[in-house]
């Protein structure tokens, strides 16, 4: 795992120059490899490349790495799972050492960047010169668990990193807003896609590659297509077959991913999907594993306990650290530093804690994530399936005239109602519903609606027009069920533009590498094999995946209603963290931005202080972009 960039410029510059802005630019990549640094510069093709020694701690490992043709030079960050496979396949030779990126050199030089991606398991960015073709190519693993940036500055030349803040080091760099991804990253709470915050930049999609000889435009591909694999079809399964052949894939994929010559452990919350990848990386482990937990003060936010009564019944190494609200709220001022792009996911914040406290003791831990996107564990996907079907046949008329009935309630009085019956927050629960679910005319657009913070960001955002994005009508393909459209469009939008940019940043600021067992491309493609009822089964999420980890861990241990990876936004926003925020918020501040609606915000601020509604998520977001913008927009 490490950090890239570089650029590629048809300037005359002198050699000095370009070396000191590629430094520059490197160096703020030290968090995501503080093992070492490496600078590549010949005529005007620049690389430069910070180390997390992860396989290989050799200067063997050492890049940017030339091929042993010489004809390409290669800046690389992730981890290839399958390398030694693929180096069986590869012509006899002398290697010089044992690193996946010495491996992924000789590949390109016998198959090239296109031929070699799809033989590729791992998570990857790349970046590669071609000195022949005088080619800079850029690519990114399937599901986009490691981030590329890229574009072209207003002097013409052409840019790219891992993250945003080495771009920032470019002499030629001029920041400007772009206001239509600002209005994006107010509905989703990221900047998704291929957006990015500022004009002129983008992401490179996940499975794609990019092609580029100075002073044309760049050609893009893609060669793994993920809406063409769901839209393929199911198969028939057994049951019993089907938990089998997912274990086989989960322990083919731990077996890649448990590869490291560094310290390895794992994340551990009690749930399902951390509990599975845990259970069988112990089963395949000599040792016990270590593994890491955070614990909360607050009881309906903890999840510690669960955890250690998993890895007390695995035998696993455990260490759990319990986090005080003077913990959590002393990370938020980093926050704009970690996530050098706009990022409102509130659960930044356990999770980097929890890498902080893995980070003491191992360099590499694997996660849980993908589970819930893959195996319909969300709670909107039993919404969909046992709730819109019976919804949908009462007349739209009716359900828009009786969401307007429970809108004209303030929350505050179905809140004693909810009281009343044992249900908490039953207000802001039927005012979601009320908004989202009942005025909707289709599982998507209801879809759209709960996974939507502000409602119309385009009236927040001044002078805006939302961009396209992978949930505008027609943009994906028509699966039969609304669950699978639900899940397809998580695995398109939420998984790789929320869940492993959290993972990603809070990680790679300790310089902790994080992998993603569930994540392997081959189980992706299963589960997309699977018909629906093996995922959502008799009202229970995640079928096929809590039946394999039975096999390890008593029902008892696991089943329970699911828990979020939260902080309790909703009353920080009130208490410890209100004078922050008022100060973020207070319009003289808004006003000068000149970018969002500051009436607007203010009438969300004083309904939330009031306690007349919790607008935690939507106010979240207006904070972290004001944080943002003042950390790195002055």
């Amino acid at each position: 795992m490490c950090g890239l960039t570089g650029f590629l410029t048809q300037q005359t510059r002198p050699q000095p120059e370009l070396r000191a802005a590629l430094a520059r630019m490197t160096a703020t990549l030290t968090h995501r490899g503080p093992d070492s640094e490496g600078l590549w510069l010949e005529g005007g093709m620049a690389l430069g490349h910070r180390r997390l020694a992860i396989v290989d701690l050799s200067p063997a490992g050492h890049q940017p790495m030339a091929s042993r043709c010489g004809r390409y030079v290669l800046a690389f960050n992730g981890e290839i799972y399958n390398h030694l496979e693929l180096r069986r396949e590869l012509p006899a030779q002398d290697w010089r050492g044992h690193s996946d990126t010495e491996t992924l050199l000789a590949a390109v030089a016998r198959w090239g960047l296109q031929g070699t991606l799809p033989r590729l398991v791992g998570m990857f960015a790349i970046a590669l010169w071609d000195r022949e073709q005088q080619t800079l190519q850029l690519a990114r693993d399937r599901l986009g668990e490691k981030p590329l940036y890229y574009g072209q500055l207003p002097g013409g030349d052409f840019v790219f990193g891992s993250e945003l803040k080495a771009l920032r080091e470019h002499p030629d760099w001029q920041a400007a807003v772009d206001r239509s991804a600002l209005a994006l990253y107010m509905r989703h709470n990221v900047v998704p896609g291929t957006h990015c915050i500022y004009q002129g930049l983008h992401k490179l999609a996940p499975a794609h590659w990019l092609s580029l000889r100075a002073g044309q435009a760049p050609q893009t591909g893609c060669y793994w297509d993920l809406p063409a694999i769901a839209a393929a079809g199911q198969r028939a399964w057994a049951p019993e077959d089907a938990v089998q052949r997912l274990g086989e894939l989960l322990d083919q994929a731990l077996r890649g991913q448990r590869v490291a010559d560094v310290p390895l452990g794992a994340f551990l919350s009690g749930g399902v999907d951390s509990s599975t990848v845990v259970a069988r990386l112990q089963a395949l482990s000599e040792r016990p594993v270590h593994s890491f937990a955070i614990g909360f003060e607050q009881a309906h936010l903890n999840e510690a306990e669960h955890a250690q009564a998993v890895a007390a019944h695995l035998g696993t190494r455990h260490t759990e650290f319990y986090v005080s609200s003077a913990d959590a709220l002393a990370l938020i001022p980093q926050l704009p530093q970690l996530y050098d792009e706009p990022f409102a996911d509130s659960s930044q914040i356990p999770t980097h804690l929890v890498a902080r406290l893995a980070q003491r003791e191992v360099r590499v831990a694997l996660s849980g994530d993908g589970g819930d996107e893959l195996f319909a564990g969300y709670n909107r996907y039993v919404l969909a399936a046992k709730v819109w079907r019976h919804l949908a046949r009462l007349p739209l008329g009716l359900r828009r005239w009786a969401a307007r009935c429970v809108l004209s309630q303030p929350p505050a009085r179905l809140d004693r109602l909810g009281r009343w019956i044992g249900r908490a927050n039953l207000g802001d629960r039927l005012h979601k519903a009320a908004e989202a679910v009942l005025p909707a005319v289709d599982a998507m657009a209801m879809y759209r609606a709960l996974v939507s913070h502000w409602p119309d960001p385009g009236a927040l955002v001044l002078g805006a027009q939302e961009g396209a994005s992978w949930l505008d009508p027609g943009r994906l393909p028509a699966l039969p069920e609304a669950v699978d459209r639900m899940a397809l469009a998580d695995q398109m939008t939420y998984l790789p533009d929320d869940i492993l940019v959290k993972v990603d940043r809070a990680a790679m600021a300790v310089g902790l590498e994080t992998r993603v067992p569930l994540l392997d491309h081959r189980i992706v493609e299963f589960a997309w094999q699977l018909p629906l009822d093996l995922k959502l089964r008799e009202g229970q999420s995640k079928w096929v995946l809590r039946q394999l980890l039975y096999r390890q861990v008593p029902r008892t241990l696991i089943d329970r209603p699911k828990q979020g990876f939260a902080v309790p936004l909703d009353a920080w926003l009130r208490g410890p963290l209100r004078d922050w925020a008022e100060a973020l918020l207070e319009p003289t501040r808004l006003h000068h931005t000149g970018l969002l609606d500051a009436e607007r915000v203010q009438r969300h601020w004083q309904e939330h202080l009031s306690g007349r509604r919790n607008w935690q998520y939507r106010l979240w977001d207006v904070l972290m972009f004001q944080a943002w913008h003042e950390r790195w927009m002055r």
